[in-house]
């Protein structure tokens, strides 16, 4: 290797440090994804997620590696970008905010273990997108993803063993109750992994991997990142907010004249759709005439569609979303649980509008919010720890425009979610503890009742009582009639008289 982005090292572990989740703050354990630059042993990227990583999530990371990272409102000027050859000042304009001293560029070649998760159809449309190789290390030949594994070590004695909750490698390095100890939440641990990352190892001296054109030399991975630079220049390519769009799972569908489109049991729909309503999409191969839908499987509350013809991207919404208010997260289980219960009761929903209460009670929207934390199992309270904490993740990514486009977006999720490489404050989210989870719920169950009882009643515009004070002020109770003003219907008698006369 003698260049930056030429080979990352890519491997995920769990944290040896337990955390509270933002939901009911049970201590978890939580996976740690990890992306180290082998030249400059630089860690470019990084994740926490309470599920083992899947393939959405190595995309997002392959993402976070191409795009700087944002500064944060505690860093110093320490912190910010500091390389020779392009200023601070043109990464910020190209970036559109403050950018912090971190590495970032398109990866070339990235090296792998023989996992499923980096073995799928998924993984190599990412690869074509962002033009670079995923490859699993030799069999037998740990030197091929040393790197990564000593930068694990390095961190776990170096942070994570002076941390409250650390539970170690064996019994012998945790304390009595690790799980009692943990004090520290998702969103706390993620920050203080970046600022360490930012502040102490990209300024670390090197000890055994100091350049080979200088061994003897006091190098860093800032210092030898700026070394390249100065050696063969950097190019600055800062890819657009629809790079997410890009990098999702994809769907091949035919959109129905009047439902839209149908993946995952679920339909979504939207006015992006009316031009292409009953029509083919003259794409040709195995998936013939038919539309791409790009799809998140962190929140199955939206789905994607780029207009073949404009190439601009359009939300899609899920036709069971109440119209206004706020829906609790849910996964592909919940709904796939969902359809279970309903063929147990013998139904056959018409639209998703009749699937909303069944997923609503599947997802505990009945249970009466003083008693969640007691009818709840620890299972039961996980899975829904990792529901929000996945919808926060895919909100924090998306761009500033599809979640403007929202009119109704799922629940704020917890601040746990990872270090988000966007400027924009939309992709921001607030703390959410279990009672506010539970009142969503009913609220949400509540809202459909309102809107079933709405639609079957016909409607009839009435108007509203008169208030009594506006009767009384109207007429005055001492006024007296006019003497020259007809009796009712006066006017008609003498008119009926003289007809007869004639």
């Amino acid at each position: 290797m003698h260049r930056p982005g030429q080979v990352v090292a890519l491997d995920t572990t769990v944290l040896p440090v337990k955390v509270l989740e933002d939901v009911f703050g049970d201590p978890v354990s939580v996976h740690l994804t990890l992306a180290l630059d082998v030249y400059t042993h630089s860690i470019v990227a990084f994740r926490l997620s309470l599920v083992s990583d899947s393939s959405i999530d190595v995309a997002m990371v392959l993402r976070d590696m191409t795009m700087p990272l944002p500064m944060r409102p505690d860093w110093g000027e320490d912190m910010e970008w500091a390389y020779p050859g392009v200023p601070g000042t043109v990464v910020a304009d190209f970036a559109g905010y403050e950018v912090a001293g971190l590495p970032f560029f398109a990866p070339e070649t990235v090296t792998t273990d023989h996992g499923s998760v980096y073995r799928n159809h998924h993984l190599v449309e990412v690869q074509r997108v962002l033009g670079a190789n995923i490859k699993p290390s030799r069999v037998l030949r740990p030197t091929d993803k040393e790197a990564v594994e000593r930068a694990f070590g390095a961190i776990q004695s170096l942070l994570f063993a002076i941390l409250l909750g650390y539970q170690g490698v064996d019994t012998a390095d945790r304390g009595v109750d690790p799980e009692a100890d943990a004090c520290l939440t998702v969103a706390e641990m993620e920050h203080i992994i970046a600022t360490w990352i930012v502040k102490i190892w990209q300024n670390r001296r090197f000890d055994s991997y100091a350049p080979s054109w200088d061994p003897g030399g006091d190098h860093s991975p800032n210092s030898l990142f700026a070394a390249s630079m100065t050696q063969g220049g950097f190019a600055l390519r800062i890819p657009s907010p629809e790079l997410y769009y890009q990098l999702l799972p994809t769907h091949r569908v035919m959109i129905h004249g009047k439902r839209g489109v149908k993946i995952k049991n679920l339909w979504y729909d939207g006015e992006a759709l009316d031009p292409y309503r009953g029509q083919l999409s003259r794409r040709g191969g195995k998936d013939e005439n038919r539309y791409v839908i790009h799809r998140d499987p962190r929140d199955p509350c939206f789905v994607f569609f780029q207009d073949p013809l404009t190439h601009d991207w359009h939300t899609l919404r899920w036709v069971g979303l109440p119209e206004e208010g706020h829906f609790p997260a849910f996964s592909d289980a919940r709904v796939r649980e969902a359809m279970r219960e309903l063929r147990k009761r013998g139904l056959a929903p018409k639209s998703d509008k009749e699937l909303l209460p069944v997923l609503l009670d599947v997802i505990g929207g009945k249970i009466p919010v003083e008693q969640w934390p007691t009818q709840l199992t620890k299972k039961q309270r996980t899975e829904h720890a990792r529901e929000v904490t996945q919808a926060a993740a895919a909100a924090a990514d998306r761009p500033a425009d599809a979640i403007a486009a929202q009119s109704a977006p799922a629940e704020p999720a917890p601040a746990a979610v990872p270090a988000a490489r966007t400027g924009s404050d939309d992709g921001k989210v607030v703390p959410l503890r279990w009672h506010e989870r539970a009142e969503q719920g009913q609220n949400a169950v509540t809202n459909e009742r309102r809107r079933r009882r709405e639609a079957a009643v016909p409607e009839r515009p009435t108007p509203p009582p008169q208030d009594l004070s506006e009767r009384l002020h109207a007429t005055s109770l001492l006024a007296l009639p006019d003497d020259d003003t007809d009796e009712p219907g006066a006017a008609t008698a003498a008119a009926a008289e003289e007809e007869v006369s004639r």
